[in-house]
């Protein structure tokens, strides 16, 4: 079941048109991240280094072609020798492997699984941080709203103060009133400040994740297609989650490892040519002093050539027969590995599924507390209500007029807490199961980042001299951003 977000396109739209212009919304800020986010720009780099070890091992199995040249001055000539002043020579060879073992093949079978590993571990990394920026955007949305209902609860007790203390002054109420709205004033403020800290943390860790400030932020839209069970939660995670589809490709990946390892036993076999060419630099000795018996020495011409040339094809093959026991070590740890990645599978499994099972708990719990919740913030209004007007005629005292307001208070505070919980543990639920990812989320005005373009790319790639441009960041930056605090964190006083 591939997750489509035509429900949460067209809500989120329906908000930004029904709302202020300049208000962000979610699809907007997980573009955001997508496009300019570190972490995610990071993976994409390092899944192209990944792509780049399939080259790498398949040259191991290609032609390799060198040239030499070396240039030399005699300057000790042995004593009847005829030799050169100076001497060039010029190499030229290629070797073709022909037969290694099956240690090409199965390197770059293993470099194309560990290709597809990574590719499925950037899905993970795409999931991952838009889960963060969908937890942080809730965090600010709840953050601003506990903020306001703390002010707004400030306000409200600083009008009972002032009642309270008037009504003192003509003999209504005691010293202990007033001293019990000073109290609970006092407690509010701080509380304020407290939530007001809050609300500055989470706006840092949206513009951390983002790369922007948040302005005012449209409520998020509803997530579709989230499952009736946790069994069809597992079922769907199982079969679409990243993290366990990079284990398997891994595994794959250890296996033929092994049969890389056992080739470092196996005979190898190369064609090679040679070409090799001397050239004396017309300094060559082309006589020779020859001394007969009872004879004056005489000066023989040699005729030497100046210049030689020779050349050779031929086969060249190497049969191990001892290598002190590195080959079997080489073997034994290969199969270590593919133990370790079979085990490293199971792990991710169990995992996945303690993280589906879990986020679908908090999701359905979270939905209980919201009308739990909701349930309580009406009842809570409606005895404030009661309370303030049996205080009118003398039935209730002004600390049960406090604590009634405070019920409320953390009852609203509660709302507001369980639908983000609700919400964060939702999209957390769909990243378990492989469906929040940016191909899912189908983002507008944002080019989708294909893996498997730059893989296709250098695939092709056989000379020695391609390179790609001189890299650039690629993410934004935020330390120009301006440092938040109570006096510039939005919403009203």
């Amino acid at each position: 079941m591939r997750l489509t977000y035509s429900v949460l396109i067209s809500s989120a739209a329906a908000l930004a048109l029904a709302g202020p212009s300049a208000a962000e919304t979610l699809q907007g800020a997980l573009a955001k991240a997508y496009n300019a986010n570190p972490t995610l720009t990071g993976a994409r780099a390092q899944q192209r280094v990944t792509d780049e070890d399939v080259v790498i091992q398949r040259a191991q199995g290609l032609p390799n072609v060198t040239a030499s040249s070396t240039f030399g001055e005699n300057v000790v000539v042995p004593t009847g020798q005829v030799s050169a002043g100076r001497q060039l020579q010029n190499q030229l060879q290629m070797s073709v492997p022909i037969y290694q073992g099956g240690l090409v093949k199965n390197n770059v079978r293993a470099a194309n699984q560990r290709v597809l590993a990574g590719q499925e571990t950037l899905r993970a990394t795409e999931a991952s941080v838009f889960s963060q920026v969908v937890a942080a955007y809730n965090d600010v949305i709840r953050d601003q709203a506990i903020v306001e209902l703390n002010r707004a609860n400030v306000r409200q007790l600083d009008v009972n103060l002032t009642a309270t203390r008037d009504r003192f002054e003509v003999g209504d109420l005691t010293r202990t009133d007033v001293a019990q709205s000073e109290a609970r004033l006092q407690l509010a403020r701080g509380d304020l400040r407290t939530a007001e800290s809050n609300l500055i943390s989470s706006r840092e860790r949206y513009i951390a994740l983002v790369g922007d400030v948040p302005g005012e932020l449209a409520p998020p839209p509803p997530l579709p297609n989230l499952p009736d069970t946790p069994d069809q939660a597992v079922e769907i995670a199982i079969r679409d989650n990243p993290d366990l589809l990079a284990a398997n490709r891994n595994r794959e990946a250890a296996r033929y490892g092994v049969r890389a390892a056992d080739a470092s036993r196996l005979p190898r076999l190369s064609a090679v040519a040679r070409g090799n060419s001397t050239n004396y630099l017309n300094s060559l000795q082309n006589t020779q002093i020859v001394q007969q018996p009872g004879q004056d020495p005489t000066e023989v011409p040699l005729n030497l050539p100046n210049q030689q040339t020779s050349a050779v094809i031929g086969l060249s093959a190497s049969f191990p027969l001892y290598q002190g026991g590195g080959p079997s070590a080489q073997v034994r740890q290969a199969q270590a590995r593919q133990s370790q990645a079979f085990e490293r599978e199971i792990e991710v499994e169990r995992s996945v599924v303690q993280q589906t099972r879990a986020a679908f708990a908090s999701w359905r719990a979270s939905q209980d507390v919201i009308r739990s919740a909701e349930a309580a913030v009406s009842a809570n209004r409606l005895s404030l209500e009661g309370v303030r007007a049996e205080n009118s005629v003398g039935n209730r005292t002004i600390i049960e007029i406090l604590n009634a307001e405070q019920e409320l208070l953390n009852a609203q505070v509660q709302l507001v807490t369980a639908r983000r919980n609700a919400y964060v543990a939702a999209f957390t639920l769909l990243a378990a199961m492989g469906q929040a990812e940016a191909r899912d989320l189908n983002l507008e005005g944002v080019a989708l980042y294909d893996p498997t373009r730059n893989y296709r790319r250098v695939k092709s790639v056989f000379w020695d001299w391609d390179s790609d441009p001189t890299p650039r960041p690629v993410a934004t930056r935020t330390v120009d951003t301006p440092a938040l605090n109570p006096e510039n964190i939005a919403g009203p006083k």
